[in-house]
């Protein structure tokens, strides 16, 4: 059995690759393909596994994890499943807590290296999904002040644009933790619309289903509703988020310093990533744009690609 290892996605596209997963998960075990998410991995399989577990009661502890987990893969293989897919973003650590530490999943080496020894070497292949920096902690600081954080100071936004830990770094953090893994490395750019696309490329099984692949779930705020959050709280800084559209809390030279980091990242995956990584750009035709647009709640065309035929 293939195991396969989804992790770092993009809050918005985790959620609605998860409800493409559970929607589809009779068609996708017809392929041999069988797809868990964050409530069965950190809930019960992953439990004592994570580096926040050092608490955690003995039944938690990574050899329990281990027996338990060998278990589960001895379950799938007698019901012959030929892939399994673990897809959970928070493995590789939360987005509050990049936002906490001002950089890209700095405990990654420690909690892979939990997972490696808890499947015992088992798992063939990391697929990371990555975002510009740019977007990725405008909308985190979005998605925090809708979870009651406040507006963030300007010093934590200069520390999050000057962060020196780039996606190289997460990446060089993988292949230590996971030797003889193959890693993937999916831009949310590319596939952050296309769940269907993005499984087809992880998996290696063909063509995957259309079918409830366009939900666009758990959107970041705007500008407007944020606005409507920090006026509920009274915050005078309200009056900085006037406008309409997405919310970019970045000053144009933090937005440089962001977008070059991400350039860097990007270049060094293109020129081959030392052997480590491969970088996974789709340039067909049907293709996700840099962004959805602010108030989409689909994803994708509205051309009925769900159900396969023209609108």
């Amino acid at each position: 059995m293939k195991v396969i290892l989804h992790i770092g996605a993009h809050r918005t596209a985790a959620t609605s690759y998860q409800h493409y997963l559970a929607e589809n998960a009779s068609r996708l075990h017809l392929r041999g393909l069988h797809a868990i998410g964050p409530g069965d991995t950190c809930d019960t399989l992953m439990s004592g596994i994570s580096a926040e577990c050092d608490a955690c009661p003995a039944q938690g502890r990574p050899d329990h994890s281990s027996r338990r987990i060998e278990r589960y893969l001895s379950r799938l293989s007698r019901d012959h499943v030929t892939h399994l897919l673990i897809s959970d973003e928070s493995l590789a650590g939360s987005v509050r807590r990049n936002l906490h530490q001002h950089g890209l999943y700095k405990d990654l080496g420690e909690r892979m290296t939990r997972l490696h020894m808890a499947f015992d070497g088992r798992i063939d292949r990391v697929v990371l999904c990555i975002r510009s920096q740019e977007g990725l902690w405008a909308s985190a600081l979005a998605s925090s002040m809708a979870h009651g954080h406040r507006l963030p100071d300007p010093d934590v936004l200069e520390r999050l644009s000057r962060a020196p830990r780039s996606w190289r770094d997460v990446i060089l953090d993988l292949a230590c933790a996971l030797p003889g893994v193959e890693i993937q490395v999916m831009p949310y750019e590319i596939f952050g619309g296309l769940p269907e696309r993005l499984l087809e490329h992880m998996t290696g099984l063909g063509e995957m289903p259309r079918f409830h692949a366009r939900a666009w779930l758990s959107k970041s705020p705007n500008r407007e509703r944020l606005r409507q959050i920090l006026a509920c709280r009274g915050d005078e800084r309200v009056k900085t988020l006037a406008g309409a559209g997405r919310w970019q809390p970045f000053g144009s030279d933090q937005i440089a310093a962001l977008r070059e980091a991400y350039a860097d990242d990007l270049f060094w995956l293109r020129a081959g990533a030392e052997g480590l990584a491969r970088i996974v750009e789709e340039t067909g035709p049907v293709r996700t744009g840099d962004h959805p647009a602010p108030d989409l709640t689909t994803r994708g065309r509205s051309d009925g690609t769900e159900e396969r035929h023209l609108a």
